[in-house]
């Protein structure tokens, strides 16, 4: 528990001298507290009984802090973010943070409570999508993909609302946070939602929304390191063990079957 609570302290303050040096055996691994940081306990377990690699776990609550983390060296590797976040992370700080294997996609669904199909809905109808810009573009290309919309680039992870070039049933984009999605159902005609939050709320993709991204869709997790790691065999191991079995089970059990591999 003190290591942990240091090792966020160095985070916090950005001094990557605090952290300890690199151990042939041992991978310092950043998650978000939650579900995903039960997910790397159960690739902890893995890798130690197949690999003899020890996995230390840092959570953390704030998803501003794993990146700034692994790329001061008081990680090695980090497991909570999709590639465009990534791209949109590296564009912005020009950090040489790259991926180096998919885990699970948790596919954002499009649910509704005033309506049982996106062809339902009405013109001008209120679509509730996340705010911040990874998760945004997600929505919106869940919505280009549905036939709601017409995206000037149906690929672009990065998209906006200004990048929608058609948008015959002129349906009205509100942007919350994502947390609160669930809760705007009653006062909207569609939300756009994350597993986590879904789940949270007693949301089922698979189950309760109208339409959902599949194994296809471009936001898998995904396991970051920095650059010079590539080709680090703790990190190869770390992958190895995330793809298991045991880890898939777990991701079951804690998504209840929304989890999707994407390796």
């Amino acid at each position: 528990m003190f290591k942990k609570l240091l090792m966020v302290f160095c985070v916090s303050l950005g001094l990557a001298a605090c952290s300890p040096q690199a151990d042939p055996n041992t991978l310092r691994v950043g998650v978000i507290a939650g579900p995903e940081a039960e997910i790397m306990e159960a690739a902890q377990k893995v890798a130690l009984q197949r690999y003899d690699l020890t996995i230390k776990i840092v959570e953390f609550e704030d998803y501003t802090l794993p990146n700034i983390a692994l790329n001061d060296g008081a990680l090695d590797a980090n497991l909570f973010q999709t590639q465009a976040y990534l791209d949109n992370y590296v564009q912005t700080r020009g950090q040489d943070l790259v991926a180096v294997g998919k885990v699970f996609i948790y596919p954002v669904g499009a649910y509704s409570n005033k309506h049982k199909t996106v062809d339902a809905l009405p013109d001008k109808a209120k679509i509730a999508i996340p705010n911040d810009p990874s998760n945004g573009a997600r929505a919106l290309l869940l919505m280009h993909k549905s036939g709601l919309i017409v995206l000037k680039d149906p690929d672009d992870t990065s998209a906006t609302r200004y990048d929608i070039i058609d948008n015959p049933k002129e349906l009205q984009l509100i942007e919350l946070d994502a947390a609160q999605l669930p809760r705007s159902l009653p006062d909207v005609d569609l939300a756009i939602i994350n597993t986590n939050y879904s789940i949270s709320a007693g949301l089922l993709p698979t189950r309760d929304a109208l339409v959902m991204e599949d194994a296809s869709s471009p936001y898998a997790n995904i396991v970051v390191v920095r650059r010079e790691n590539i080709g680090d065999e703790r990190v190869d191991k770390l992958v190895r063990a995330l793809q298991s079995d045991v880890v898939k089970e777990k991701a079951d059990e804690l998504f209840q079957g929304q989890a999707v591999p994407a390796y």
